[in-house]
């Protein structure tokens, strides 16, 4: 069976060469791992580097921003890039760029500096995942792509989860700067390793000369478009809550600007062609669905390892540190089970995997939501737990699904599109939760609100109580009146925040267990796994 989904794969574009292929994920895990762990490091550390470089909050919030548009408009032409370029000669490049500007980054004087550095950053960055997960496909054949993907994916999504612990630590024990300053031995590590081990193919070589010997005709347009549809769709999801959405100028004029570049791109892209970026594989059932898949995953992992430890800071007062190591176990957890996924992978039909993958984050997102006030660390780090194990089963077999079919000439064009995906879920996930917090702690605060008024005897009695309780502290009668009403004012916010992250959980739990019929949509594979070869 895994015999015949492997005559279709050979090993004329693999990068391992006559070395053992298990090398080649042990060496570009490394600055996959750099990536996805700077990718949420930032984020814990933004009001240290606010108060260092004499910023705002929310002046810093570009350091997060610029480095998302520039990630988002790289990555979907990586695989264009990579085909004309070379492959490995692409992936040095980011690499060394990424760490080049890492220690820019670290070392950034101003607000500004620092946001041209994160630029920089995003542009090396956003070529790394895409160029490694087309190696890993022309590297194994199908029959062992679920283990390969298995060990792929505990870097891809425990990074993200490690991330928090990490930038706590450092921000709480070093500074800001070293968050950006460890990439640096990473990434001189990672280029020394890739230079010795990774191999360019010869067969890749030569499509790439035929390539260039057919003259190359660059997508100038195309590359605009996409460039001005992401950029602007990043910039309106992630500054969107903070600038009031469409009562802001801002935002309306990057919204119409991204929907006008992308109307415009979809025939642009259709009608070329030499496409910089190959739109029509969506055609293809499979990868339009394992993509739906990833874009859902993205809003999962990003939205809640980014609002967890936000809860748990501002709603139960922990520090950034124990927030971060809430998560951990989630990570332990991902750790064990992502072998099992990859064995399974090929093994058994990718859709009962996914599905069952889909049911656990389900059942993981309603258990979320009965969390309270008076939940412990432990509480938290079991719920997280239950979440994590079901993410193995997302991302190994959707990837892995993904490339059914395909011809080994669209791999990178086609793992481009997955990052594509995965990255925009994160935007989606992250802006979705923070405008549902904002908006829905609102509405639970002016509803409690209306019951707080010296008409309410069950108010009347508790401002009392805790009234003559200051004053046997020894706190005067006036004094001890306004501190009780601000000690319930903020049990009050505590309250409204708590309820506004359980509806949250609600609407994740809702879209989860309504993207479950996707699954049914998805074709069955032949006999011999899911790899490349079988019907798309």
């Amino acid at each position: 069976m895994a015999a015949d989904a492997d005559r279709h794969w050979t090993p004329a574009r693999s990068v391992a060469g006559k070395r053992n292929p298990w090398t080649i994920i042990a060496v570009i895990s490394i600055a996959t791992f750099m990536l996805v762990l700077d990718t949420s490091i930032a984020n814990v550390a933004l009001a240290h580097i606010a108060g260092s470089v004499s910023a705002s909050y929310d002046e810093a919030t570009w350091v997060i921003t610029s480095f998302l548009i520039a990630n988002a408009v790289i990555i979907p032409i990586s695989g264009w890039l990579s085909d004309v370029i070379g492959r490995k000669r692409y992936y040095m490049i980011s690499v060394a760029l990424f760490t080049l500007s890492s220690l820019l980054c670290g070392l950034a004087p101003s607000l500004s500096f620092l946001v041209i550095a994160r630029v920089l950053q995003g542009i090396g960055g956003g070529g790394l995942a895409p160029v490694e997960q087309s190696m890993m496909v022309d590297t194994f054949p199908p029959s062992k792509r679920g283990p390969a993907f298995a060990a792929y994916g505990v870097v891809v999504i425990v990074g993200p989860i490690l991330g928090p612990s990490v930038g706590g630590w450092i921000t709480d024990n070093l500074s800001w700067h070293w968050v950006f300053l460890i990439n640096v031995p990473i990434g001189l590590l990672s280029l020394f390793l890739v230079n010795i081990f990774v191999d360019e193919p010869k067969a890749m070589e030569q499509e790439r000369q035929k390539l260039l010997k057919k003259g190359l005709r660059v997508d100038v347009v195309g590359f605009v478009l996409v460039a001005l549809f992401l950029g602007s769709l990043e910039v309106t999801l992630d500054r969107g809550q903070r600038e009031d959405w469409f009562a802001s100028p801002m935002i309306v004029s990057f919204a119409i600007l991204g929907t006008a570049s992308f109307l415009a791109f979809v025939p642009w892209e259709l009608s070329r062609k030499d496409p910089v970026v190959r739109i029509d594989l969506y055609g293809r059932r499979n990868f339009l669905i394992s993509n739906i898949f990833m874009v859902m995953m993205g809003v999962i992992v990003f939205g809640t390892t980014q609002f967890i430890p936000q809860l748990l800071q501002e709603v139960l007062g922990y520090t950034a540190t124990n927030a971060g190591l809430a998560l951990t176990m989630g990570g332990l957890a991902t750790m064990l089970v992502m072998p099992v996924a990859g064995f399974l992978t090929g093994k058994v039909d990718a859709r009962w995997l996914i599905g069952l993958a889909l049911a656990i984050q389900g059942i993981a997102l309603w258990n979320m939501s009965t969390l309270n006030t008076q939940m412990s660390f432990e509480s938290a780090a079991y719920a997280r737990m239950i979440q994590s194990v079901g993410l193995p089963f997302l991302f190994v077999p959707i990837t892995n699904a993904a490339y059914v079919g395909l011809p080994p000439s669209e791999n990178n064009q086609a793992s481009a599109l997955m990052n594509v995906s995965r990255n925009l879920g994160g935007t989606f996930g992250i802006s979705l939760v923070q405008t549902m917090l904002a908006q829905r702690a609102q509405v639970h605060q002016a509803q409690y609100v209306e019951t707080l008024n010296p008409l309410n005897p069950n108010y009347a009695h508790a401002i009392d109580r805790a009234t003559h309780a200051l004053m046997a502290q020894g706190m005067a009668q006036a004094d001890a009146a306004r501190a009780a009403t601000a000690e319930i004012y903020r049990s009050l916010q505590q309250q409204a925040g708590m309820l506004s992250y359980v509806d949250v959980f609600h609407v994740l739990m809702i879209v989860v267990f309504c993207a479950l019929p996707l699954v049914f949509l998805m074709q069955k594979p032949k006999k011999g796994g899911t790899g490349g070869g079988a019907a798309a």
